[in-house]
C-alpha cells in the first residue's frame, strides 16, 4: 500500500475521483449505461429536449463525443432523436421512458455507492464544490460573482460567451 500520508492533495483528489468513477461504472454496466450516458440522461430529464450540440455544450464535451454517447443510448431505447423542425440539419434529442427508468436506477446506484463510506459528509461536499467553483470558473467562463458568491456550481451562469453550465461528472 502506498504511503498516502505523503501524497499531495491533488493526487489524493484525482485518485479518489477515479476510484469512485470506476466503482460507479462497474455497477452501471448492469443497467446498460455508462457514466457519460447517465450525465446526458440527467440533463435531458432536467432541461427537456434539445439538440445534440446544445447537450454537448452543457456537459462540456465535443459534439462528436456526445454523438457516440447518444447513439448508444438510442440503440438501447433510452433516448429518441427526431429531425429538428427549425434546423433540418440537426436532431432534437429527448429522454424516453426507458431512459427515465435507467436514470432512477443510476440514482439508486450512486446513493448506495457512497452510503456509509464517508462520502456523504456535507463538509466533504462543500470542499468539493469549492474546488469545482474555483477551478471551473475560468475554464468554463462562469461569471466570477456567481462562483465567488458560492452559487451552486451545477447551475452557475456562464459569461456571455459560454453555454449554461452543468457539471455532471
Amino acid at each position: 500500500m502506498p504511503d498516502l500520508e505523503q501524497w499531495p492533495t491533488g493526487r489524493l483528489l484525482t485518485t479518489a475521483a477515479r476510484l469512485v468513477e470506476h466503482a460507479w461504472n462497474e455497477r452501471l454496466v448492469d443497467i446498460g449505461v455508462t457514466h457519460a450516458g447517465v450525465i446526458a440522461l440527467g440533463v435531458l430529464a432536467d432541461q427537456g429536449a434539445m439538440t445534440q450540440a446544445s447537450l454537448a455544450q452543457i456537459v462540456r464535451v465535443q459534439a462528436q463525443t456526445m454523438g457516440k454517447t447518444l447513439s448508444r443510448l438510442e440503440t438501447r431505447g433510452h433516448v429518441t432523436r427526431v429531425r429538428n423542425d427549425l434546423d433540418r440539419r440537426s436532431h432534437m434529442v429527448s429522454i424516453a421512458p426507458a431512459g427515465h427508468a435507467v436514470l432512477e436506477a443510476a440514482d439508486d446506484i450512486e446513493r448506495t455507492l457512497v452510503a456509509g463510506g464517508g462520502l456523504v459528509s456535507e463538509e466533504l461536499r462543500t470542499h468539493l464544490q469549492s474546488v469545482i467553483r474555483e477551478l471551473g470558473a475560468p475554464r468554463w467562463n462562469w461569471v466570477a460573482s456567481d462562483a465567488a458568491a458560492g452559487g451552486d456550481a451545477t447551475s452557475a451562469k456562464p459569461g456571455a460567451s459560454g453555454p449554461a453550465a452543468t457539471v455532471g461528472s
